[in-house]
């Protein structure tokens, strides 16, 4: 009996064919074989007639049609195909398009979150039906995001010069160019900080008696003069200790990684992009060495499979048993996670960095190493911290120094995520010091600090924009569409993209609100799990929201003055065997040019900004001041 197993990756299939065997036949989509059609008035493959969503696929391109045609012929092969796409929307959706293009009439959808030997066997020998549900959600998302795509999209062309308006990219747009305008709008204070430095080697800071903890801004000391007072008097009066606080706090272990907290976390230690740290991910899920190292890296769920957290908790009372927790800590997962899933863990824990890096580069060992730790963490007891403070009294002014130390370390053994420990030494009340120096250092306020990726991941799932699928892509497509640029590992937009989101919030409101964005992925979930029609609630969105919203639109337009279009970076014509050409406007020197009028100040206090052209020909200001780096981009008229 021949067997066919398609699967997306064409990476996946040396492990699988380790795994199966020659018994079996193995083939691969490479991702998605079907669109949309670009037909029809609106050319969006699909129609709404009575209530219902009439869609038209066609193959993906030439690359489809290829594909299409080898896993025909593989198909008619075969005495049954076992479909096993990966365990989400989109797999699932891949995997009903493939039993509608190659008329599959004997078949069986399996799934498994790790290619392991146990996993696909299991898999295979317990297969599925469809689940239409995550069908039926991912074909409304792939409708709405054209429909978003397509209607708005134009309004941008005659206006600003943008290339495209998105779903989630619109709202993730807003959020990059509302902290950019908090920025300009930022007016930075002087304040001062001082510090006494005491022969013991103790450093205390000075803080104000009606300070509160976390309040950083009742702490200052805003003039100078008060700084020359407060150090005055620091001089000459007699420093004792008038207060001294221990206490103990335990610190519990975090959950294992799940999609935003991987690319979170490989951002701030590794300084990988969200793309980078998927394609690491998917190459160690996908197999190295001939075996899947980790299971299914897009989930938002943080549960762990009861195998892994016993064959985690034995290999802890081996080699940790001190940090193992006295039973398996739980985790809350969010209300709308994919529960099916399990968080990104190690497919085995006996693979431990130390055996890995044998077989991984140096890249898939620093992600694989964070994977396995934090999982192994997830397992451990909490740690048991203490906290110091001493508070130091000479005349009317007090001096605060803080103190950590680690009495017992539990998970931190695997998973650093305290501050530096810092021990104080053993002081009574009323104990005289001796004063060495007093240092006064003078400051200025920061304005809010731009996203790097993975705090803009960050923000995107908190506040319920994308999934987990999506956020690396919806970056990657700001960046694409030349709206934001990345420049010391922050994200910033450009003209255009400021000019973009200017339109989209005076136009079209609704769609850069990250609560309406986030009601409608709340659409999307409820579609998945049955609870609502996915034709239904196309129709009625569009009927109900975009067509009125689209007239809206365009009547604001008319009325909005003139908005400059922005100019892109640079325009380069590629063109075989020839140097990049730069755009007409480039060459007689009138693109690229930062608008005329004031400039914006320095965040630092430098004074005016000057006009700059960035590498990639796009204008902006920075600071002239050495060691400053204080820069913004031209503001789009209002």
């Amino acid at each position: 009996m021949a067997k066919l197993l398609i699967v997306e990756s064409p990476g996946k299939l040396k492990t699988l064919r380790k795994i199966l065997g020659a018994d079996w036949i193995l083939e691969a989509s490479v991702g998605h074989t079907t669109e949309l059609a670009h037909d029809g008035h609106k050319k969006l493959g699909f129609d709404f007639k009575d209530q219902r969503v009439e869609t038209r696929y066609i193959p993906r391109g030439p690359r489809g049609k290829q594909v299409l045609s080898k896993l025909r012929a593989a198909a008619k092969a075969a005495d049954m195909v076992y479909l096993a796409m990966d365990p989400d929307r989109e797999g699932e959706a891949i995997a009903w398009h493939l039993v509608e293009q190659l008329r599959l009439r004997k078949f069986v959808r399996v799934s498994y979150t790790q290619i392991t030997d146990s996993a696909v066997r299991a898999a295979i020998q317990n297969p599925r039906s469809l689940d239409f549900p995550l069908i039926h959600a991912q074909r409304a998302r792939q409708c709405l995001d054209k429909l978003v795509g397509y209607e708005v999209s134009p309004l941008l062309w005659n206006s600003t010069g943008g290339k495209s308006a998105g779903r989630v990219q619109s709202a993730t747009l807003h959020l990059i160019c509302e902290r950019e305008r908090e920025r300009l709008a930022f007016k930075p204070e002087d304040y001062w900080v001082l510090h006494a430095h005491y022969r013991s080697g103790l450093v205390a800071q000075f803080e104000k008696a009606q300070a509160k903890d976390g309040d950083e801004e009742s702490k200052r000391v805003k003039s100078q003069a008060e700084a020359e007072r407060i150090e005055k008097i620091a001089r000459t009066e007699p420093h004792r200790v008038t207060d001294l606080k221990d206490r103990e706090e335990k610190r519990l272990p975090l959950p294992p990684l799940i999609t935003s907290s991987l690319q979170q976390t490989a951002g701030v230690r590794l300084k990988f992009s969200p793309q980078k740290t998927m394609k690491i991910a998917q190459e160690l899920y996908e197999g190295v060495g001939g075996k899947g190292l980790i299971t299914y890296m897009r989930t938002d769920a943080v549960t762990l499979s009861p195998e892994f957290i016993s064959e985690a908790r034995d290999w802890l009372k081996t080699h940790a048993p001190d940090a193992l927790a006295e039973k398996p800590p739980t985790f809350r997962t969010k209300a709308d996670s994919q529960g099916a899933h399990e968080a990104i863990r190690p497919t085995s824990v006996a693979l431990t960095p130390e055996k890995a890096r044998e077989i991984l580069n140096n890249e898939q060992f620093l992600v694989y190493r964070l994977i396995w730790e934090r999982a192994i963490a997830s397992q451990c007891r909490p740690a048991r911290l203490a906290r110091s403070q001493i508070e130091i009294h000479a005349g009317e002014t007090r001096w605060v120094a803080r103190g950590l130390r680690i009495i017992e370390a539990g998970y931190l053994q695997f998973w650093r995520n305290i501050e530096d420990e810092r021990e104080l030494p053993k002081l009574k009340i009323g104990q005289a010091l001796d004063l060495d120096s007093i240092k006064t250092e003078a400051k200025k306020t920061q304005p809010p600090s731009r996203y790097s990726e993975a705090k803009l991941v960050q923000l995107m799932e908190k506040l319920g924009i994308g999934r987990p699928s999506t956020y690396a892509s919806t970056v990657l497509t700001l960046r694409d569409r030349e709206y934001v640029i990345l420049e010391k590992d922050v994200l910033a937009p450009t003209s255009l993209g400021m000019s973009t989101d200017e339109v989209l919030w005076k136009a079209m409101p609704d769609l850069v609100d990250v609560k309406f964005t986030a009601q409608m992925e709340e659409s999307l979930d409820q579609i998945a799990e049955n609870k609502m029609g996915w034709e239904k609630f196309l129709f009625e969105w569009n009927q109900n929201y975009l067509t009125r919203a689209l007239d809206e639109a365009r009547r604001v337009l008319r009325t909005l003055p003139s908005l400059p279009r922005a100019e892109r970076a640079v325009s380069f014509k590629k063109s075989k065997g020839s140097r990049p050409k730069r755009s007409s406007s480039k060459r007689r020197g009138t693109a690229n040019r930062p608008s005329s009028g004031p400039h914006p100040e320095c965040s630092q206090g430098h004074g005016p900004l000057a006009s700059k052209i960035s590498k990639k020909g796009a204008p902006y200001f920075k600071c002239s001041h050495p060691g400053c780096d204080s820069w913004a981009w031209p503001k789009s008229n209002r």
